[in-house]
């Protein structure tokens, strides 16, 4: 009997991998710490001044580098970057879809259809235009693997970002769906569920973020997991679990204490 070869790791040496949302906060950090690994990196954002000095941090550390200029709200040019890149790479092993936005308005009665339709276009819309046209080139390759960013937010329905919060758990639900099928096909889905961490995004927040993690320290976890080829990383566990239990409450219970909060929330406002 024969025992087959392990599987090498989704970021040994040698490894392509296309990242998008590359010029800030988990994006860049995750670039970071994935060149150091010794992935080659095709990075995409809308910010290519930012991509270029990213660029040049990679590269001075010794991996591989290159940038793009990519808007993953535009979909169909989205689909045909991320072809060509493919293309250019030889064939990619990885791809993250991290390109995401919080959107403007925590407030359910201030909410703009037009933000609402951004935010959706760039954290649903624009993931699926980075995943979808890579599929069946690596269904051909027999090999791949399909990594999401998207965020605790999923995990538990909630006032205060409610867009951006169905954007993650739309996200999730196709990627969660997908992956028995592309498992069969040799690829493997890695569901990243983020809690708050440092970034630009969290940084225009104006209420409590518990167990905010830092940068650095969520693309080293994120960069393990998928060096791990493993199914799901929700973290930080304090956060995780807290929302976990929260599920178990019964939803009349959960309401009106949502609603209290919102109350003292407006007095203090």
């Amino acid at each position: 009997m024969t025992t087959p070869p392990p599987t090498p790791s989704a970021s040994a040496p040698g490894r392509r991998a296309l990242l998008t949302g590359a010029s800030s906060g988990i994006g860049a950090a995750l670039a970071l710490e994935l060149g150091r690994r010794g992935v080659s990196l095709w990075l995409g954002a809308r910010r290519l001044d930012r991509l270029a000095t990213l660029v040049d941090e990679i590269q001075a550390a010794g991996g591989k580098a290159k940038a793009m200029t990519l808007d993953v709200v535009d979909a169909a040019a989205c689909a045909r970057a991320v072809v060509a890149v493919d293309e250019d790479a030889g064939g990619l092993d990885i791809v993250i879809a991290n390109a995401g936005v919080g959107g403007k308005s925590p407030s359910l009665w201030d909410i703009d259809v037009d933000d609402a339709v951004a935010t959706i276009g760039t954290n649903f819309t624009g993931a699926l235009a980075t995943i979808l046209p890579l599929l069946p080139r690596m269904r051909a390759r027999g090999r791949g693997q399909i990594v999401g960013i998207s965020s605790l937010a999923a995990d538990l329905a909630q006032p205060g970002a409610p867009v951006y919060g169905a954007t993650k758990a739309a996200f999730s639900f196709f990627l969660d769906s997908i992956a028995p099928e592309l498992a069969a096909a040799g690829i493997d889905v890695t569901i990243v569920h983020p809690g708050f961490v440092k970034s630009e995004m969290t940084g225009k927040n104006k209420f409590d973020m518990p167990f905010l993690v830092e940068t650095k320290d969520a693309a080293r976890l994120i960069a393990d997991a998928i060096d791990a080829r493993r199914a799901w990383l929700r973290f930080p566990w304090q956060l995780s679990t807290t929302m976990s239990l929260a599920n178990l409450v019964p939803r009349g219970l959960r309401a009106s204490i949502v609603l209290r909060q919102l109350k003292a929330n407006a007095t203090r406002a």
